[in-house]
């Protein structure tokens, strides 16, 4: 990933940023540093919170990576899945419905999601809600289109 440009962000857009976090996802981000790098080639733009990956912005609006929801675990807009889905959901793969454990029922479709696994919680993936949290659970059908995954260029990404 190439960088195109780099700039702290204002007190004001660190506010901005940190009140939607919040709002949506119940995470308190606070860091010392807080540094824009837009990139060449994506669709998306990563913040930097203390010289880490931790937020990145898609289609305009900020969201936690998985490290950044791994060093600030979610309240809401998560997914949980079994342990039988890691290894998939890890390599990008679409999250299944019956690889699914547990959804927030705040989660409406178009929603940006957090997937972590059922038995230490671990963020694995972001990815975009399909279907409302109240339906994710069931037999069959792809219920969440992965975005960034553990090991894409935006997890491997450092300065």
């Amino acid at each position: 990933m190439e960088v195109k440009s780099r700039h702290h962000l204002r007190s004001d857009e660190i506010r901005d940023l940190e009140t939607s976090l919040e709002s949506k996802l119940g995470v308190d981000v606070d860091g010392d540093s807080y540094e824009r790098v837009d990139l060449v080639g994506t669709d998306f733009d990563l913040v930097l919170v203390d010289g880490e990956p931790h937020v990145f912005f898609v289609d305009g609006d900020p969201f936690l990576t998985v490290r950044g929801a791994n060093a600030f675990p979610p309240e809401r807009r998560v997914v949980t899945v079994d342990a039988g889905a890691v290894q998939f959901v890890s390599d990008g793969a679409d999250v299944m419905r019956p690889g699914i454990v547990e959804a927030d029922d705040v989660i409406d479709p178009d929603d940006l999601v957090i997937i972590v696994e059922e038995t230490h919680g671990k963020a694995l993936a972001v990815g975009r809600a399909l279907e409302p949290g109240a339906d994710m659970v069931g037999d069959s059908g792809k219920v969440v289109e992965s975005v960034h995954h553990v090991g894409d260029d935006l997890y491997e990404f450092s300065v």
